[in-house]
């Protein structure tokens, strides 16, 4: 062992640092945080002072071991895990975890894995800043504080097994609200127009639209019966030169948004590949608010440009950022070496590469010239004219290097008072939405924009809120709509009704039943846990924590005597109230109330009540409701359930009905799952072709039937047999198909007799 070790975070950093620093120093993972706040109870002493009790993790125990038999055939231990505020608790808690002295420790930091990087780190070595190592474990006290005293809340008042946090609360509300502004939006109907033009001696057509969108369909027929009856010219050509200007390299969030939006990587799945180029020495640190570029970055950047593109392209930028808490130390996300064209170990790490490479380029590059056209075209009787515009791109600037921009809008040359006649036009009836739902993108820039949460923060936030279900990454179906379509073609109008999806949405954010329920009762009784302002000023102060300006602890203090108090508060509230339940009326058949509630499984309806000598029935919410907006009507539907379908071609009936899993259809006693299908309107012939498909895949799982049905079958986990109760995995060593039946047998025996697995307790 050396006299000098080396401990960083991760084994695939210490891989790369270990190349540069040679024979001298032995490079060590400690494999993230070693010791944390247990699992079990708090741990919080909120009346010494907020004092947290910290463990050396179960799965760390080997690695402190072997890091303390490490550091005692050292002479200097340096600490080199990341630079912010996580990488510096890393950095103390191995201090106190390791028995580490001040006078043999040393403190390194570096924002990039290169030889000059890390080697200007040794050169400078300092000790643990302690205002950072505060600022991370307010967050982390504060937190579990959040979480153990009102996640049980919920679990008493709402439904078993919920969690609440600080910042995924905030961010599930601005997901809820949306979804409101979405649903209460009123649609206001227009008709857009646009019409195609030819001009004398041009080939090329002329797209123009309607200078206005017209208020009703008889001012759409107006238009294009005038139109129609018109001669048309070009009453004014306008030039104007236009500019685009780059945008800034890449911060943690906005890498975030636009590997989202661009190349369709999740905020978890960019900061998992951009963690790797950064140990791989690629890229600089991937967890930044700051927009500066180093020196050396900025020099580079210049000879590749001028040397690729001229001199004419470089233009030298500075970005000043938004956010007063930025870390204007540290550098934006740019790679280690702009030499370096392509970097990544597979197609997706190439792909994150590619674009942190050409944003930092294009930074520094001049603004793009454009010259806009813009033709407007009079009719003699019409009484809006039409406009047609086009973009040339006259100097590329930094489009050079940014190889995802829109091609150019090319008019034909015209002049002033040119005759030019009308090929067709149309006229289309338009519903107007209601504000965008959230992508995971969308989430992030309105979390940074709010100043909720730190770049640290956001791709965890945006994971938690779905993995706990409060919000849903899905299609929304919209809603068959006719739509009124005008047209002029071949020299007549005529006017037709088209059917159109409104309100549909693809992969966007969508809150579950839980999350508005919940979200109400913070809002109602916890309102400043999720207030936008508090939450954001919140994580201010942890910034003035970081800088050594406040003391940690009276910030956890001043947080908890108000927030204490409004848990004792909502002691009192009834779970009937705390979960929303409605009663919607009587049930006609037997004079009982109809309530709809939030149940184990999620939203339902029951009729009776609890207290009753006779059973509560209980039904599902028919499609498209919500607790919010079912009527007594709709939900007395969801007591049709189960529904007589028809029956399979073997005589079998077929009922649909709705289960903890979702839509199905039964025959015999055999379920498939109905997908998308609505079990109130699936037909014979759909829920026939799904039970054909579902013995397909049950016949391609099917590897080997001793009949009785004991059988060998290829699952999600691997070959296994089963006799219809017990499962028991095959060895690896065995070949399926030549298993006999009494092996098949000993195996289910086994399985019997091996000790049961535990349930997962709730937490008390």
């Amino acid at each position: 062992m050396s006299k000098n070790l080396v401990i960083v975070e991760s084994p695939a950093k210490a891989k790369t640092i270990e190349k540069y620093l040679g024979k001298d120093y032995t490079v060590l993972s400690s494999f993230g945080h070693i010791r944390d706040l247990p699992k079990k109870h708090m741990n919080v002493d909120i009346e010494n002072n907020f004092k947290p009790t910290y463990e050396v993790s179960p799965d760390k125990k080997k690695t402190v071991s072997a890091l303390k038999k490490a550091v005692k055939a050292a002479d200097t231990v340096w600490l080199a895990s990341d630079s912010d505020r996580e990488g510096e608790a890393i950095a103390w808690h191995l201090k106190e975890a390791l028995g580490l002295r001040d006078e043999t420790l040393k403190r390194i930091v570096f924002h990039e894995i290169t030889q000059p990087a890390i080697e200007a780190a040794i050169k400078e070595p300092r000790s643990i800043n302690y205002s950072l190592v505060d600022a991370q474990q307010a967050r982390r006290v504060l937190d579990r504080i959040v979480g153990y005293e009102l996640s049980p809340l919920l679990w008493r008042k709402v439904q078993p097994g919920l969690s609440a946090g600080r910042v995924q609360s905030v961010a599930v509300r601005l997901v809820v609200e949306r979804e409101r502004e979405i649903t209460d939006h009123e649609a206001e109907v227009s008709f857009k127009t646009t019409a195609a033009f030819k001009a004398e001696g041009h080939n090329q057509e002329i797209t123009a639209k309607c200078e206005t969108d017209l208020q009703s369909k008889e001012d759409a027929r107006k238009q294009l019966e005038n139109s129609l009856a018109s001669t048309f010219k070009i009453e004014a050509i306008e030039k104007k030169p236009g500019k685009r200007n780059p945008s800034a390299p890449f911060t943690t969030s906005s890498l975030q948004q636009t590997a989202s939006s661009q190349i369709g990587f999740s905020p978890r799945q960019t900061m998992r590949l951009a963690q790797n180029l950064y140990e791989e020495g690629k890229i600089t640190y991937m967890r930044t608010d700051s927009l500066n570029l180093s020196k050396q970055a900025l020099a580079q950047a210049q000879k590749i440009i001028e040397d690729q593109f001229g001199k004419e392209y470089h233009h030298f930028r500075t970005f000043a950022t938004k956010s007063k808490s930025a870390q204007e130390a540290h550098e934006a996300i740019r790679p280690t070496n702009l030499g370096l064209e392509v970097a990544g170990k597979d197609e997706r790490e190439k792909k994150l590469y590619q674009l942190i490479r050409e944003r930092t380029l294009a930074s520094q590059m001049a603004a793009a010239a454009t010259e806009k056209t813009t033709l407007t075209i009079s009719g003699s009787k019409t009484e809006h004219n039409y406009t047609a515009k086009g973009e040339i791109v006259t100097f590329p600037g930094f489009l050079k290097v940014m190889k995802r921009t829109k091609d150019d809008t090319l008019l034909p040359q015209v002049a002033k008072g040119d005759i030019v006649d009308l090929i067709e036009a149309e006229s289309r009836e338009t519903h107007s939405r209601g504000p965008a739902r959230f992508t995971e993108a969308s989430l992030i820039k309105a979390l940074e924009e709010r100043g909720i949460g730190r770049p640290s923060t956001y791709a965890p936030t945006i994971s938690t809120i779905q993995d706990r279900k409060y919000v849903e990454k899905r299609d929304v179906i919209g809603t068959e709509t006719d739509i009124a379509v005008l047209t002029i073609s071949k020299g007549e109008l005529q006017e037709n009704t088209e059917i159109k999806m409104v309100g549909a949405d693809k992969n966007k954010l969508v809150p579950t039943t839980i999350a508005t329920i919940v979200t109400d009762f913070l809002v109602k009784y916890f309102r400043h846990v999720v207030d936008y302002d508090f939450t954001a000023e919140l994580e201010g102060e942890f910034d003035e924590i970081a800088h050594g300006k406040i003391d940690w602890q009276e910030v956890l203090k001043e947080f908890y005597e108000g927030f204490h108090k409004h848990i004792t508060k909502a002691a009192d509230v009834s779970r009937k109230e705390a979960s929303q339940a409605r009663t919607l009326g009587k049930d006609p058949k037997t004079g009982k109330p109809v309530i709809a509630r939030l149940g184990r499984y999620g939203p339902m309806v029951q009729i009776g009540e609890a207290e009753d000598d006779e059973k509560p029935r209980f039904a599902p919410l028919p499609d498209g409701e919500t607790l919010e907006s079912v009527t007594l009507e709709a939900a007395l539907k969801g007591f049709d359930l189960p529904r007589v379908v028809g029956k399979t071609p073997e005589g079998d009936e077929i009922s649909a009905n709705r289960g903890r899993f979702g839509p199905y259809v039964k025959y015999g006693s055999t379920y498939v799952n109905i997908g998308d299908e609505s079990p109130f309107t699936i037909t014979e012939k759909t829920a026939n072709e799904l039970i054909e498909a579902h013995k397909e895949k049950l016949a391609k799982q099917l590897v080997k039937d001793f009949g009785d049905g004991l059988q060998i079958k290829d699952g999600r986990f691997g070959v296994y047999v089963t006799d219809g109760k017990t499962n028991a995995k095959i060895p690896k060593d065995q070949d399926p198909k030549k298993l006999k039946k009494e092996d098949a047998l000993k195996l289910i025996e086994e399985r019997k007799k091996a000790p049961k697995r535990g349930k997962r307790k709730s937490k008390k």
